[in-house]
């Protein structure tokens, strides 16, 4: 089996009421790389994820881990 990359941003930001839009003018990133990391199409740096962290409130554990594929 192979682990996969997931994270739960998507599921985090409307907790906070925050359109992709702001929730990347908070983690001083682009909108596009919100949509990608939501998309599991974008793997963040420490650096970001950290940052997301904190913007949304949750430990980094909680918003990204690590899935089994089966």
């Amino acid at each position: 089996m192979q682990a996969l990359f997931r994270n739960r941003v998507r599921l985090a930001r409307p907790e906070r009421v925050l359109r992709p839009a702001e929730l990347a003018a908070r983690a001083e990133v682009t909108r596009q790389t919100i949509s990608s990391m939501e998309n599991g199409q974008y793997v963040p740096s420490a650096k970001p994820a950290l940052v997301l962290g904190k913007v949304l409130g949750k430990a980094v554990e909680d918003l990204f881990y690590l899935a089994e594929s089966v």
